[in-house]
C-alpha cells in the first residue's frame, strides 16, 4: 500500500468519528441547557431574581399576603392605589404617625363635628372596597390580621355610656350589614357577627393594654351555606403566639341582605348611634397597622 493510500485511509476514518463527537458535544449541552432550565424555573417558583437580574412573576405561595397594608411609605392609602382613606372631611380624621421605624395610620371622631361624619354617621375609615385583593367572594377562604393600637382611650367607668366603637369590619358591600365587626364594648373588645346574632369577647379587659399594640387574626371561610366558620385569635403586648379566643363552625359567614356579589374590609373608627347628649365619649383616636389578607392555611 503506498503512502498517499494510508493517509487517504487515516483521513477517512477521523472524518468518520466526526460526527459522533459532534452528538455527544450537543447531547451535554442540551442536558445542561435544561439543567439551566431548571435552576431558573427553581428560582422564579422561589420568587427570586432571574439571572437576569428580572423578577419572577410566579403566583404566591399559599402562606404568602395577597394583600400587605404597613404604611411604611408614610402615605394615607400605603402607595395602594384604590385603598379608600376615609371619607369624612376634617383633616385629621385620617392621618398618618410615626410608629417604631416606620408609620401607622391614625382615625380621629369626634362626636357633634360634621367633619369627622361619613355617610351621615360619625366614623373616618379606610376600606378596600376597591382593591381586588381585599374583596371576597363566596368560596374565598381568607386569614386577615392587623395591629390596632387605643390611643389616650378614657376606659369605662360604672354610669358611663355603654355604646361601643367599631374598629375592624368586615362588609358586604351595597349597604348591607357587616359579616363581621371588632369593636370596644366597656372595657372589652368583642367579636360580632349581627345578622348572625353572635357576639362573644375576645380580649376581656384592654384596659392595661391602652396605648400598646393589640394584634388580631380573623379566619373565614366564606359562604352562603352552613359550611363556612369564623376563627379569632389575639396576640397580645408581650405574648409570643396567638391564642385562639373564639370559633364558630358550621355557620353562614356570606349573608347579605340585599343583593350583592362581594364583600370588602373596613378598619378605623365607626361609633353607631353615639353623641355627646347620650353621654358619649365627644373625641376617640385609634392607629392600625400591619393589616395583611392571606389564604387561610
Amino acid at each position: 500500500m503506498t503512502t498517499s493510500m494510508r493517509t487517504s485511509k487515516r483521513t477517512a476514518k477521523r472524518t468518520a468519528k466526526r460526527p459522533a463527537k459532534t452528538a455527544v458535544r450537543a447531547t451535554v449541552a442540551l442536558a445542561l441547557a435544561g439543567a439551566l432550565c431548571a435552576v431558573c424555573l427553581n428560582a422564579a417558583e422561589a420568587g427570586q431574581d432571574l439571572p437576569d437580574g428580572s423578577a419572577a412573576h410566579q403566583p404566591r405561595s399559599a402562606n404568602s399576603p395577597l394583600l400587605n397594608i404597613d404604611y411604611k411609605d408614610g402615605s394615607l392609602n400605603s402607595g395602594i392605589p384604590g385603598l379608600t382613606t376615609t371619607h369624612a372631611t376634617a383633616p385629621d380624621a385620617s392621618s398618618v404617625a410615626r410608629s417604631g421605624d416606620d408609620y401607622a395610620i391614625t382615625h380621629k371622631v369626634t362626636l357633634g363635628d360634621a367633619g369627622y361624619e361619613s355617610d351621615g354617621a360619625p366614623r373616618s375609615e379606610s376600606a378596600t372596597n376597591d382593591v381586588p385583593q381585599g374583596v371576597f367572594h363566596v368560596g374565598d377562604e381568607r386569614r386577615y390580621e392587623f395591629r390596632v393600637l387605643l390611643k389616650g382611650w378614657k376606659t369605662y367607668e360604672a354610669g358611663d355610656s355603654e355604646s361601643g366603637d367599631i374598629i375592624f369590619q368586615g362588609k358586604h358591600a351595597g349597604g348591607n350589614l357587616p359579616s363581621f365587626y371588632l369593636m370596644t364594648k366597656r372595657n372589652s373588645i368583642a367579636f360580632r357577627s349581627p345578622t348572625l346574632g353572635l357576639q362573644a369577647d375576645v380580649v376581656a379587659d384592654f384596659r392595661t393594654y391602652v396605648d400598646q399594640w393589640m394584634t388580631f387574626r380573623v379566619d373565614v371561610r366564606w359562604t352562603d351555606d352552613r359550611t363556612g366558620f369564623y376563627r379569632i385569635s389575639t396576640r397580645m403586648p408581650g405574648e409570643p403566639e396567638f391564642t385562639l379566643r373564639k370559633t364558630y363552625e358550621k355557620v353562614r359567614t356570606f349573608h347579605p341582605k340585599n343583593p350583592t356579589e362581594f364583600g370588602y374590609l373596613k378598619w378605623g373608627l365607626y361609633r353607631p348611634g353615639q353623641s355627646i347628649g347620650n353621654g358619649d365619649v365627644r373625641t376617640r383616636v385609634v392607629q392600625h397597622d400591619d393589616v395583611r389578607v392571606s389564604r387561610t392555611p
